[in-house]
This record gives C-alpha cells, sequence and structure tokens, in this order.
C-alpha cells in the first residue's frame, strides 16, 4: 500500500498545542502514516510581519513533536529560500516521497483564501486537500472559495460528503475539536512577559525563555 502523507504548512511562530491537536486528529481520521510540520520561510499573504528566525522555528517544531513518532519536521521551504508556495512544496514532495498520497491540511479561514494561491489548479493535481474546521463551526462543505475554472474540475461525492478531482484526489471537509490558541496571542503574552503555559509545550516554552523570543 502507497504510504499516506500529511503536509501541514504555516509560519509555525510559535508551533503551539492547537497545530499538534489538529494534526493529530487528521492523522487519526485519515490513517496517515506520517504528518509533515513545514515551517514558511517567507509565507506570501504575510509580507508584513517579520518571523522569528527560520531555525528557532524549526528547533521548537522538533522539541514539540519529538514524542510523536508520527510526526515530522521538513525544512524544505526555508531550505528553498525566498516566497514559500505550497504547489512548490507538494512538487517536492512528490519527488523526495514517490508514490506516496498526498494529503495537504489547511484550515478553513486559509481555505476561504485558497483563490488567491499560486498556480492553485495544479495544487490539487498534486494532493488531496483537507479543510479543517472546529465546532462549534459546521464544515464548511463548499467549493465556492475556489477559482470559476477549478471548480469544474470537481464533482461532488454523496457517499464520501467530499469533493472528487478529475485528476483522482479529493477535497474534503473534517471538522475537529481543536483548541483554541492563536500564535499571535502567545508571542503578545512572551512579550509582555506573561506566562505561555499550557499553551505550548512544555520544552518549547522552555525554548522561548532561554532564547528571549518575543521580546
Amino acid at each position: 500500500m502507497p504510504q499516506r502523507l500529511g503536509i501541514l504548512g504555516g509560519s509555525f511562530d510559535p508551533i503551539h498545542l492547537g497545530h499538534l491537536r489538529s494534526a493529530e486528529e487528521v492523522r487519526e481520521a485519515l490513517t496517515l502514516d506520517r504528518v509533515y510540520f513545514v515551517p514558511a520561510n517567507h509565507p506570501p499573504h504575510k509580507p508584513e510581519r517579520r518571523l522569528a528566525e527560520g531555525g528557532a522555528r524549526l528547533a521548537m517544531l522538533e522539541i514539540a513533536i519529538a514524542g510523536n513518532p508520527a510526526f515530522r519536521a521538513s525544512p524544505v521551504e526555508l531550505e528553498r529560500g525566498g516566497t514559500s508556495y505550497s504547489i512548490d512544496t507538494l512538487q517536492s514532495f512528490a519527488t523526495t516521497e514517490p508514490g506516496a498520497l498526498l494529503f495537504f491540511i489547511v484550515g478553513i479561514d486559509t481555505f476561504r483564501e485558497i483563490h488567491t494561491w499560486k498556480d492553485v489548479a495544479r495544487l490539487f493535481e498534486a494532493a488531496s486537500v483537507v479543510v479543517t474546521s472546529r465546532p462549534p463551526n459546521a464544515v464548511e462543505r463548499s467549493i465556492q472559495h475556489l477559482p470559476v475554472a477549478a471548480q469544474e474540475a470537481f464533482c461532488y461525492d454523496s457517499a464520501t460528503l467530499s469533493y472528487r478531482h478529475r485528476s483522482g484526489t479529493r477535497l474534503c471537509f473534517l471538522s475537529i475539536a481543536g483548541i483554541d490558541v492563536s500564535a499571535t496571542d502567545i508571542r503578545e503574552r512572551a512579550h509582555r512577559g506573561q506566562s505561555i503555559r499550557y499553551l505550548v509545550p512544555a520544552d518549547v516554552e522552555r525554548y522561548i525563555q532561554q532564547h528571549g523570543l518575543y521580546r
């Protein structure tokens, strides 16, 4: 059987319990063999915000996932440099993991902006896309946020409550319990010298304090 690999991108500035719980629920629901966390080098939709240094964000990721053998940290976007585009990352995984089934994981807020992404039509050919939303918000099973030309490549599958792409991939929507944690709030708390305990893993909290991040 081909490997089933989840790919979860983001700034991870810093990685927090919400990221980890979301990835775990998707892994379990879709029986993924591994989930790769991919920190962005320069997110195209956040050009105005200065991120913590890429090595620090990668280090916090590796610390956070150390206890889960199904989780991996990938430096592919940091090593590639420049602006981080998801289609480039998916193509990279297709090269390094030939034959694997790729599942690209995005939150519902990100999905609502997907029409602005680079080569969005090709993205759905490269991987199945998993859109997560948190209760009490209902799962929004709609492709209305895609460009019209991209919508035409899908047909709805009522048996699986997902959309099937003509290339064979799928677009599915998954409601997860999640944890209502914000990286922005964590950075602001750290900046003010307030506690971030129980918002990030304990070892990540220690790393942030030791390196004076977000101060």
